[in-house]
This record gives C-alpha cells, structure tokens and sequence, in this order.
C-alpha cells in the first residue's frame, strides 16, 4: 500500500466511524459515542500524517499525533484534543471506565461530539 493509499484508507476509515458515533449517542451509548468520536479524530490526524509520507505512530494520544500533522494547532484546539484523548481508554483499567461512564452524560457527550465533529471538519478541509 502506498503512503496515498494509506492516508485515504484512515480518513475513509474516520468517515466510516461518524455514523456509528451518531448512533450510539442516539441509543444513549454515551461513553461509546465518545470513544468512536476519539477514533474519528485519531484516524484523521493519522491521515494527515500519511499525506506527508510518514508512518503514523501506533499511539492514541492526539495531542502527540497532531505535533506529526504539520497543521496549526490553536490553544483550544490543543486542550480540545487533551480531553478527547481521554475517551480511549484501555480495557484493562476498569476503575477509569466506570470513572468516564459516569462523566458521559447526554450533556458531555452533546458538547464534546460537536467538538469532534468540528475538528473532523477543520482537519478534513485542509487535507
């Protein structure tokens, strides 16, 4: 797979999350909606990463990811991305989950969805 090839397969890859992301929020899957919304900016920062012929790292973290894109990142943009890093969190710490169980509320996810959707949409009009 070319390094074209592969930055089209994580953004499509990112577009196929959002509906998913939609209908966990719609079947108050909040915590869910709000993993699958991380995904969708991961997969986008890593396709900016491969349009500039790199390997993306296999990291989670958005704000590291973001450093590789060469895009310009805002103050809120960055502290945007801190707090979505939270959304993926590894399995094997139960106490952090049910600790994010609780802070997704229909309010939280409502806000931070928005929040992720435009940064899908700010990262997708510059690649």
């Amino acid at each position: 797979m070319t390094q074209s090839e592969a930055a089209n397969h994580w953004i499509a890859s990112a577009e196929s999350n959002i509906p998913a992301a939609r209908d966990m929020f719609r079947l108050k899957h909040y915590d869910w909606s709000l993993f699958l919304w991380h995904l969708v900016v991961e997969k986008m920062l890593k396709g900016v990463i491969a349009k500039h012929g790199e390997v993306p790292l296999p990291i989670h973290d958005l704000r590291q990811l973001a450093a590789k894109t060469g895009l310009v990142f805002d103050e809120d943009k960055k502290t945007s991305l801190k707090e979505i890093t939270t959304f993926n969190i590894e399995a094997r710490y139960e106490d952090y989950k049910r600790s994010f169980y609780k802070k997704a509320t229909r309010t939280y996810a409502q806000k931070w969805g928005k929040i992720c959707e435009d940064l899908y949409l700010w990262i997708k009009q510059l690649v």
